[in-house]
């Protein structure tokens, strides 16, 4: 295929999985605004309020970036890992396979669209908790850096995800039993520094920790993790994840079978 070419079929994917989830923005939009705000009055004001200042920010403050990055998380991943799964179960991914599109257009469009949708809730959200507490922006170079890579690391896992998948429910197994346990164990509503040592040595084998931590220093300045190893380790993880996406892709692992 000519660049050309290629370029309009990396756009139609990418129109096509915008178009997909703004139809149904009161679905993809609005309840990650509403969890957010939740969290927002209950962990940050109602509990916030009764607790100490953590690294010298107020609770809130200290929890912000962490809720932000936990909604471009959550719908990077759903975004790519129900609407590939789609495209198999409606037997549509079969056209694109035969195609002269290259396999690694097809991933970059379903990724694009899933950093689309988690750069639109991180949007969101970040208006929302603009109603709490007054944002600060401590390096935006950094936040901008994060909140892709980790929109791109999420995406390329729901990927995976639908590709192994064979039912609907393989597709809510990982976010249920590994997402949501590495989410809320990754550092959003506390330091690491709270921790046994034993338990802070364990936090830092799970990978978003990093995120959350690099999201902080752009935010706030202060981090538990380095930031130039926490974005090393982002990389690597998006690279890995994105080689192995197109191995599966050049088997058609689940896709095939």
């Amino acid at each position: 295929m000519k660049v050309r070419q290629q370029l309009a079929a990396f756009r139609t994917i990418l129109t096509k999985e915008i178009l997909r989830f703004m139809r149904i923005w009161i679905q993809t939009v609005v309840p990650p605004a509403i969890t957010m705000g939740l969290y927002f009055i209950i962990f940050g004001n109602l509990i916030g309020s009764q607790l100490e200042d953590v690294h010298g920010y107020r609770y809130m403050d200290y929890i912000v970036p962490g809720v932000i990055l936990m909604a471009i998380i959550t719908n990077t991943y759903a975004n790519v890992v129900s609407s590939f799964y789609m495209s198999k179960f409606a037997h549509f991914v079969e056209e694109m396979l035969v195609s002269p599109m290259p396999n690694y257009l097809i991933l970059l469009g379903y990724v694009a669209g899933g950093v689309a949708r988690g750069l639109l809730v991180g949007i969101v959200v970040t208006v929302v908790a603009m109603f709490f507490t007054t944002l600060k922006v401590h390096n935006p170079f950094v936040i901008i850096t994060v909140v892709v890579l980790t929109a791109m690391l999420f995406s390329l896992g729901g990927f995976i995800n639908a590709i192994y998948a064979k039912s609907f429910d393989d597709i809510s197994i990982i976010p249920t039993f590994v997402l949501t346990p590495l989410i809320y164990l990754g550092g959003i509503f506390y330091s690491i520094d709270m921790l046994p040592e034993f338990w802070q040595k364990v936090s830092l084998g799970n990978p978003i920790l990093y995120m959350i931590n690099a999201m902080r220093y752009g935010m706030l300045g202060v981090s538990d993790i380095d930031v130039s190893t926490a974005l090393a380790i982002i990389v690597l993880f998006v690279v890995v994840l994105f080689g192995f996406s197109l191995y599966l892709l050049h088997k058609g692992v689940g896709l095939r079978n």
